[in-house]
């Protein structure tokens, strides 16, 4: 079974020796799951100043996502980052040459200030 961008996004940040959570949610009985702010799927503390809020899609959707930040949770995104966090949207895709093994593959899409009013 495939696993999800969420879960290859924890496992990637365990691997990098980051300290993971995730902060998405499962509404009962609708099946619906409600990132933070809208935008923000997992939590991760690594060696950099401030937390990183994580949004995990596949690598086609992180323009979708990125936009979405922007349009629709400006105002979280902007509390969140001038707060001294950071806001990162990871895609995952699997690549490789033509006749080779495919593998999956991570883009890394940092949104910030300057994104933000882009």
């Amino acid at each position: 079974m495939s696993k999800s961008p969420t879960e290859r996004t924890l496992d990637e940040c365990r691997k990098r020796g980051w300290l993971p959570c995730v902060v998405e949610r499962v509404i009962p009985k609708t099946f619906t799951r409600k990132d933070v702010w809208g935008f923000g799927d997992l939590l991760a503390v690594d060696d950099q100043p401030g937390a990183l809020l994580i949004q995990a899609c596949v690598t086609g959707d992180i323009s979708k996502r990125a936009n979405k930040i922007r349009e629709y949770c400006r105002h979280e995104a902007l509390c969140w980052l001038k707060a001294g966090n950071r806001i990162s949207v990871w895609g995952w895709a699997k690549r490789g040459a033509a006749g080779k093994r495919k593998l999956w593959t991570l883009k890394e899409y940092p949104v910030t200030m300057e994104t933000l009013d882009a």
